[in-house]
């Protein structure tokens, strides 16, 4: 066999190499295997309900993402969006506040909460769009609900008002730490001071007071105690970027 010949051969293969993509000999690369473990955690109990949250977040929700309104998790977003001003009307209207329709599309709004994620984790309709939509309908659901409880003195004004100073001091925080380019980090303080809140709220509207009272002073605990977090991780991050630019 001539030496030309070698010489064409030689490079059709090197040809064949150049186009063949990684992790094409049979052996999967390491994103493929991080992906292939991810995949089949994706469907688990855990995973599905919320409570597994390893990993990192889905590239779709990532900051400079397509928006991707069109999918059943952001639909399910924008009818909880929709039902919070039909739950101020029905609430208003109520005696004093109190009453089984307010409290029941209440319930519905705070709820559906886990079906879009599930929804989400069910299809992998990820989107930026229901990144930032499922935290925002969340926080006006409790805004509107404090609404309602502080108009007819359902709970104490002074827990009401404390923990919305907590939100007025997450929001400036949130600011700053974007601006300095800081990691946030959501803690389970903060996933879990969600549902006594929520459930105060609830409890105020059926007119179980004293419960809503304990449920709300739970989830102030854990509101500022997540706060006290997210401000001491913080000042870490600076304290370690000051640390490594002087040294």
């Amino acid at each position: 066999m001539g030496r030309a010949s070698l010489k064409g051969r030689d490079a059709e293969r090197a040809g064949l190499r150049a186009e063949r993509p990684a992790g094409a000999s049979g052996r999967p690369t390491a994103r493929e295997r991080v992906e292939e473990r991810a995949e089949r955690a994706r469907l688990t109990f855990r995973r599905l309900a919320g409570l597994d949250r390893s990993g990192p977040p889905p590239p779709q929700t990532l900051a400079g993402q397509p928006w991707n309104p069109w999918t059943l998790p952001n639909a399910i977003g924008f009818v909880r969006l929709a039902l919070i001003p039909l739950f101020l009307g029905l609430a208003f209207s109520a005696d004093e506040g109190v009453g089984a329709a307010p409290a029941g599309v209440f319930a519905v709004i705070a709820w559906s909460d886990y079906l879009d994620g599930i929804a989400a984790r069910l299809t992998g309709q990820y989107s930026r769009l229901g990144a930032l939509l499922d935290p925002l309908v969340d926080r006006l659901l409790v805004v509107a609900g404090f609404v309602v409880c502080w108009n007819f003195e359902l709970l104490p004004r002074w827990a009401i008002a404390a923990l919305m100073a907590r939100e007025l001091l997450m929001l400036a925080g949130a600011r700053f730490w974007l601006r300095h380019g800081l990691h946030i980090k959501i803690n389970w303080f903060g996933r879990l001071a969600v549902w006594p809140t929520m459930a105060a709220i609830f409890s105020a509207l059926v007119g179980l007071l004293t419960l809503g009272e304990i449920c709300l002073y739970l989830g102030l605990a854990l509101s500022w105690t997540a706060a006290a977090l997210y401000v001491r991780g913080g000042a870490r991050q600076l304290r370690a970027r000051k640390a490594s630019s002087s040294g």
